[in-house]
């Protein structure tokens, strides 16, 4: 059964009424779907309060880190073509030595890349490479790798992980990421989203949900009905020309960590997709084997081997965060002491990925044995308390629920 319901765009009036205590959303989407579409539609609030746009479940926002999980589809399907080894030593390809300089003979692959086990930090930067720069810069800073722990041996969340394997598709495609994602992933899928504007089109630029701090001020994709002027991070002589764009030398340009434009039903039709084992509409996007490496566990909590809690200061998570994670695909409700990743409260397993920065959280969570799943974010909640009884906000929890 299909059922859609538009919310008034007044938090006194809609649902998601959070309890007391819990920041309220300038803006917030739940979309609930099976194998075979939408059966349940939510939407509170605002896209752009300055223009007074209510918000819907076809608006574009930036999801955060379920830019991650997509990333990591598309990287599978290169993987699926032969284009690209989970299991390679990825300097070759690279063109450039990556090496933990205290473990230099660890080859760095694109599986402990995607699963955060390849000993990278965030502590030497990760986003702020220049339209001229090299990624490399980075990973030569000794900062940017964790002394203390073997490339392989300990789950440590790292932003930076996922440029790497942006490079990686450039170089073995020779295509630029944005694009290559809109080759393997979007038009397949017929989902209108992008990495960081650029390959939108105008139309659902002019759709952009604005993100707000804690004062309810815009600090990102205040579009005003229009692409942004340059998406990209502008060179060091601060031109926007995208001509100088060289395979895999910046995986960092289109933010493949946390720089999707992608509205939540187009977020529910890759749930669904997954859901289907790989197929969707007719279309073959993944094999079942391939959808199966990413969901499964490669790292399982213990007290040794992993920190379960992310430390960017964009996140609001907390200690037990994270106790499961597969290819950019994490699982929740670990029955472990110390793992708190069960914002639904109810014990049931479920796989997919959370986001949070800028004011925003979201959430992508697929239960694959009943064939459900859900889609969420909310805007303006960057001072969201924590939750009840996990290591997500109040926000997430409610939203996870459904709770009005």
């Amino acid at each position: 059964m299909r059922v859609i319901r538009w919310l008034a765009p007044l938090a006194i009036l809609g649902a998601f009424v959070l309890p007391a205590c819990a920041a309220t959303p300038v803006g917030s989407v739940r979309v609930a779907f099976d194998r075979d579409g939408t059966t349940d539609t939510q939407s509170q609030g605002f896209a752009d309060v300055a223009a007074r746009r209510a918000i819907s479940a076809d608006d574009p926002v930036r999801v955060a880190s379920i830019s991650k999980l997509v990333t990591a589809i598309g990287a599978m399907r290169l993987v699926e073509q032969g284009k690209l080894d989970l299991d390679a030593d990825l300097s070759p390809l690279l063109g450039w030595r990556l090496r933990h300089p205290v473990f230099p003979d660890a080859p760095i692959t694109l599986r402990l890349l995607l699963s955060h086990r390849a000993g990278l930090t965030d502590a030497a930067g990760y986003w702020k490479v220049p339209l001229d720069g090299a990624l490399r810069d980075i990973t030569d800073d000794p900062r940017a790798w964790d002394d203390a722990h073997a490339p392989g041996t300990f789950f440590r969340y790292a932003n930076l992980d996922f440029p790497i394997v942006a490079s990686a598709m450039e170089r073995a495609t020779g295509e630029r990421f944005d694009r290559l994602m809109q080759r393997l992933v979007f038009a397949p899928l017929k989902i209108e989203a992008c990495f960081n504007w650029e390959s939108c089109s105008p139309e659902t630029a002019r759709r952009a949900v604005v993100q707000y701090d804690r004062a309810g001020a815009p600090v990102y994709d205040d579009l005003r009905g229009r692409k942004p002027e340059c998406a990209v991070i502008r060179s060091t002589k601060r031109d926007c020309d995208l001509s100088q764009w060289t395979p895999g030398r910046n995986g960092a340009m289109f933010s493949p960590q946390g720089g999707l434009r992608i509205s939540a039903n187009g977020l529910a039709r890759i749930g669904r997709m997954l859901l289907r084992d790989g197929e969707l509409d007719g279309v073959r996007l993944l094999s079942p084997a391939s959808v199966r490496t990413m969901m499964q566990p490669h790292w399982t909590y213990t007290p040794d081997n992993g920190l379960t809690v992310e430390e960017d200061a964009s996140g609001q998570s907390r200690s037990g965060f994270f106790c499961r994670y597969g290819l950019a695909v994490q699982t929740l409700a670990t029955k472990l002491d110390g793992c708190r990743d069960d914002p639904f409260g109810d014990g049931v397993e479920r796989s997919g990925h959370a986001g949070a920065a800028y004011g925003l959280l979201s959430g992508l969570w697929l239960d694959r044995t009943s064939g459900k799943g859900v889609v969420y974010f909310a805007t303006g909640v960057e001072d969201a308390p924590p939750g009840a009884h996990s290591a997500f906000t109040q926000v997430e929890e409610t939203l996870a629920r459904g709770e009005r």
